[in-house]
């Protein structure tokens, strides 16, 4: 997530040179126009750099997990795991009944990634009375692995070329087919595995792969700019089910 880190870094610059450049900032040594002009036109040219930079292909080599076998190659991720006190079994139980409201900052998070505007019912823009993933699942994601009580794997379609038309229900089969240049798929696992001690180790992975240089370059810039509110969500989303599968969370 540094190349995100460095392009908030930048935006940071380039709304502090603009500031200045109205009343400089003495006590960030930004004393004259000129200098503050010096200090935005430095930060928006780091921004756009980095939006730029090129984003490699990443690839399994040996297959270890079913999110693995969905999405072998890719050229996004993350990936967060946390220890819960609980068996597999609990902890699976809970990855499917979390809900929007469990997940500190989703809602708000969500909402600022759809700039406020309201929509129909999706993970975006999720009721508080549904289980996330049922909700997920129900609109724009499609299970490709569901075996309790060890791995869940969800997919969706993020990006399409113009007049390729989406089907009226998505199926797993589309994450095995050759599709047309210019389309972009993203999975993400849960994955429970147990320790010695009765508790379980849960880890989530979320991959998105750009089947062209353009698709890639224009998910680039999307992904830097809103990674570090997707790692807040998926850690958030992780603490929440460890609430529930511990007996945290009333009526689990």
């Amino acid at each position: 997530m540094l190349d995100s880190v460095f392009v908030y870094l930048g935006f940071a610059a380039t709304l502090i040179g603009l500031l200045s450049f109205l009343r400089p900032m003495r006590f960030l040594c930004i004393r004259t126009r000129f200098s503050a002009a010096i200090v935005a036109t430095t930060g928006l040219l780091a921004v756009v750099v980095i939006l730029s930079l090129p984003a490699r292909t990443k690839r399994v080599a040996t297959p270890e997990t079913k999110l693995d076998e969905w999405m072998p190659a890719w050229q996004f991720d993350e990936g967060h795991e946390i220890h819960v006190d609980a068996p597999p079994e609990k902890v699976f139980a809970a990855i499917r009944a979390v809900r929007a409201d469990e997940i500190l900052f989703f809602q708000t998070l969500t909402a600022i990634r759809r700039c406020g505007r309201p929509g129909p019912e999706s993970i975006m823009n999720a009721p508080e009375e549904k289980p996330l993933l049922d909700i997920a699942t129900q609109t724009t994601f499609v299970y490709l692995t569901d075996e309790a009580p060890r791995e869940l794997v969800v997919g969706t379609v993020v990006a399409a070329p113009r007049g390729i038309h989406a089907p009226a229900k998505l199926t797993p089969e589309i994450f095995r087919k050759t599709l047309p240049p210019g389309v972009a798929l993203a999975t993400m696992n849960f994955l429970v595995t147990p320790d010695n001690h009765g508790g379980s180790t849960i880890s989530s992975v979320t991959r998105v792969y750009g089947n062209n240089a353009p698709i890639v370059r224009q998910f680039a810039v999307y992904w830097r700019i809103i990674h570090p509110g997707s790692d807040i969500i998926r850690r958030m989303w992780l603490r929440a089910i460890k609430r529930r599968a511990e007996g945290k969370v009333a009526g689990s």
